[in-house]
């Protein structure tokens, strides 16, 4: 098949270098002409695993091209994805629908014969009847071009894998045995004879299944760093606890990881948006639960704070802070709502001195936050320092030698807020540690 997608960050690059793997042919659209050209090279301008072979691949093969046209993505073909981005708005927990309503305006003059516009952008739940309205209005074919709603449910790191292998996938439409069904099991049709399974719902349900996911996951998580509050209450382990209900098939591993909480450019905000909606819909008191996942996941990155002050004192001026993290998860340079930084800038703003390393993130980090200093090297950073903080679980971390690296600080103590280390390790090469929910 021949389709196209509009938007080509995280997620519509990740989209179109996979549809390209399935066989198709592609049109990426972005309107960043700087974008397109790095995506035309065969290079993503993020770091995700895999996808760069992917682009590299594909462009090769001419499978795979973008261009900065709404006119010629719209004359490429009758299937269009849109997966541009739906930040929250400033001053506001709502989604930001700006460029998702910009981006079907501009490609809708362009659609003169029948067409399917099928949107993978997060959104609240009764957006689809507005992007209708917009096509009909717009479009010149009117009422011959359908909506369909595609939710993603991609991990940053796994997004290929997810793409190309997804748990579920849910199609949303306005009508049964619409042409878009049809359609979009003729662009999944590799996915769906693979028995993965397939959901055909209806708009609304299609368009809160991301939201409603990632609330559920954020409750997760939040979940056992609540539990990790009372561990350290209570002198319990929380490490032990999580792995003890993760036997218990109705609860399940996944997501219990007790640590410094979650973040990036999902979960945070898509937390915030599903309770914003709630609130807008007269549904307040059903989402007070994910009100205090919210709360609980910003106590985790103030524990830090606290933990570091018991350390240090409370007057940080002169005291030299290493932080072993910027992404906001590993496997990734994405520093959206990372917990890592959110610390190191909180102790910089008390007057310490921060330097921050990461094996990935580092010019994102840069850019944000110019006031930190940066190395390159996790050993070499900590030259000098009165406290390493583990704040971003990288596994090239936790395999460094702790009693070499115990020789270049000013005072060997770490807080693992990741609980990645081999604490029993740290601790026999002369290390002070602690470990948020443990003792």
């Amino acid at each position: 098949m021949k389709m196209t997608v509009i938007g080509c960050g995280y997620l519509g690059a990740t989209h179109a270098a996979c549809m390209a793997e399935l066989g198709h042919e592609v049109l990426g659209m972005d309107s960043d002409i700087d974008k397109v050209h790095t995506l035309n090279t065969g290079k993503a301008p993020f770091f995700e695993r895999d996808l760069d072979d992917l682009l590299t691949k594909h462009t090769a093969s001419g499978r795979l091209k973008f261009t900065a046209s709404y006119a010629e993505a719209a004359e490429f073909a009758d299937l269009h994805f849109i997966g541009v981005g739906t930040p929250q708005q400033p001053g506001s927990d709502a989604y930001d629908l700006t460029h998702l309503f910009d981006a079907v305006t501009k490609l809708a003059p362009g659609l003169t014969r029948p067409a399917v516009v099928a949107v993978k952008s997060t959104v609240p739940v009764g957006t689809a009847p507005r992007v209708a309205e917009l096509l009909r209005k717009h479009a010149p074919a009117g009422d011959l071009i359908e909506v369909a709603w595609n939710p993603e449910f991609l991990r940053e790191s796994f997004a290929v894998e997810d793409t190309l292998r997804p748990d579920r996938l849910v199609l949303g439409f306005n009508t049964e045995h619409s042409w878009a069904e049809a359609l979009l099991r003729q662009a999944f049709g590799k996915i769906i004879e693979s028995g993965r399974p397939t959901i055909v719902t209806d708009w609304a349900t299609a368009e809160l299944a991301k939201g409603a996911a990632n609330s559920f996951l954020a409750t997760k998580i939040s979940f056992i760093n609540a539990m990790a509050e009372v561990c350290e209450k209570s002198g319990a382990n929380v490490a032990e606890l999580a792995d003890i209900l993760a036997h218990d098939i109705r609860i399940g591993r996944c997501g219990m990881r007790p640590g410094l909480g979650f973040g990036g450019g999902c979960l945070p905000k898509d937390l915030r948006g599903f309770i914003t909606r709630a609130d807008e819909l007269d549904a307040d008191e059903a989402v007070g639960i994910l009100r205090e996942a919210a709360a609980v996941n910003a106590r985790r990155r103030q524990r830090v704070i606290d933990l570091t002050l018991a350390e240090l004192g409370t007057d940080l001026r002169g005291k030299r802070i290493t932080v072993w993290g910027a992404a906001f998860k590993p496997e990734t340079d994405d520093i959206r709502d990372s917990p890592a930084l959110a610390v190191a800038q909180a102790l910089h703003d008390l007057g310490a001195t921060v330097t921050v390393t990461d094996p990935k993130a580092l010019d994102n980090a840069r850019k944000l936050h110019p006031e930190l200093d940066y190395v390159e090297d996790p050993i070499a950073a900590a030259d000098d320092a009165d406290l390493l903080l583990h704040l971003t679980e990288w596994h090239q971390f936790s395999h460094i030698d702790p009693k070499r690296l115990a020789a270049r600080t000013n005072s060997p103590k770490v807080i693992d807020a990741r609980g990645t280390l081999h604490t029993a390790q740290w601790r026999d090469a002369g290390w002070i540690t602690r470990a948020l929910g443990r003792i």
